[in-house]
């Protein structure tokens, strides 16, 4: 397994670990138990944007701009979808 596969799969793990904050967090009842998780949540946030800083310094994540008539004929389907 090479670095860029370990990467990846670490990334789709902090997203993962996120949802379960956030969703604690919104569900938490207790002060402390709010606190302790959106603790969880800012940290893993922090963790997830170095990594992925570090995946698109390597160019292992690659980002494109999305062309506006994609953009537009994307929207157009959903309102159309609502109809």
């Amino acid at each position: 397994m090479n670095d860029q596969i370990l990467m990846e799969n670490m990334l789709l793990l902090l997203k993962s670990n996120m949802e379960v904050y956030v969703h604690g967090t919104l569900e938490a009842s207790n002060p402390t138990v709010h606190e302790c998780l959106k603790f969880g949540l800012d940290q893993t946030v922090i963790l997830q944007q170095n990594l992925y800083n570090k995946m698109t310094e390597c160019g292992w994540y690659q980002i494109s701009n999305v062309n506006k008539t994609v953009i537009n004929d994307t929207l157009t389907k959903l309102k159309n979808k609502d109809n």
